[in-house]
Order: structure tokens, then sequence, then C-alpha cells
């Protein structure tokens, strides 16, 4: 796997490194070893999958609270989608910046969301699917998040029609600039 950080500092692009051959490719996922080697989470509790009908569906912006904020390793397993993070570590240098990257079915990366990130994605293609692994449980008391159209981010979604999203996405109240937690 090749690890690429973004700019927003702990936050990964892996890609997979392909053995090809005349039947197609072969590629790791996932190899605990390899995470460690880069000082990223290891520990995996829960796998989620998102199926998403239409292009121009948002979902997000999406994290939990301390004590469960959460690691989340993302990959889009079918169709095209627009992942997008938010530094909302308060000791960050990249502390209210996101950073957003295309995943595919076709391109295969995932993308490493370290702990104090809100997260969310739109889709770019019809029948999008999105498989994600978190390293805690879903806690529903613990569950937050900021809105997609924020003015604290101004985050450029390529869509600029957002066809379907829930009311509680829609409704997340403007973000005051403190850490998301009860620390």
């Amino acid at each position: 796997m090749i690890f690429e950080e973004t700019a927003l500092k702990g936050a990964y692009i892996i890609h997979p490194e392909k053995l090809e051959d005349d039947r197609g490719f072969f590629a790791r996922v996932w190899c605990e070893n390899e995470f460690e080697a880069h000082g990223l989470s290891t520990s995996m509790v829960q796998s989620n999958l998102s199926f998403n009908h239409n292009k121009g569906t948002l979902r997000g912006m999406h994290f939990q609270i301390f004590p469960y904020e959460e690691v989340k390793l993302v990959r889009c397993t079918l169709g095209v989608i627009y992942d997008v993070i938010i530094d909302l570590r308060n000791d960050s240098p990249t502390f209210m910046k996101w950073t957003g990257v295309e995943l595919s079915a076709d391109n295969h990366r995932m993308l490493y969301v370290p702990e104090g990130f809100a997260h969310g994605y739109q889709t770019l293609a019809d029948r999008s699917e999105v498989f994600y692994q978190v390293s805690q449980f879903y806690t529903p008391n613990s569950e937050s998040g900021v809105r997609w159209n924020d003015s604290a981010f101004n985050i450029e979604w390529p869509e600029t029609a957002v066809r379907t999203i829930s009311e509680k996405d829609q409704k997340w109240p403007d973000y005051r600039g403190e850490k998301p937690d009860n620390q």
C-alpha cells in the first residue's frame, strides 16, 4: 500500500499496490503492520456499508464526540464519491481546514480519517456504495455533526445540486469554532 498524507495532518489517501496479470489484479487494502508503521490506528471494531441510489446524494458531516471519537477507513466499492473531511482538532495546525478526494470503484483508493475529524461525502454517480471501517462502536448519544454548507468551512462540493440529503444533516447548527467534545 502507498500512504499519501493529505494537507490535513494525520489524514491519508491510501493507494493499493496492484499485482496485475492477465486475470486482473490482487492488492492488499488492510495490513495491521503497515498501518502501525505509519502511526495509524489499527483498532477497527465495526464495518459499515452505505448504498446511495442517486447522483448528488450528500451524507455528512458526521463525527462522534469524546469519549467515542472514531477513526474511519473509507472506500467506494461501487460508483464514485467525493469524500470530504474537516479537521476539528483545536490543537491542530490544520484546525477548521477541509480536504476532499474522489474515491471510486475504479481507482480503489481509501481515505484514512483520524479521530477529531468530521466526515461526509457526495455521490458523483447513481448507484454508489461506500464501505468503511470504524474504530469505535456507533454510540447514538455521542453522534454529532456540522452542516455540509456551513460558511465556517466553505467546502467546495463538485455537484452544485444536492439532490438528496437527510433532514438531520440539513439541520446541524452553525459551527462555533470549539472542539466538539466534552473534554
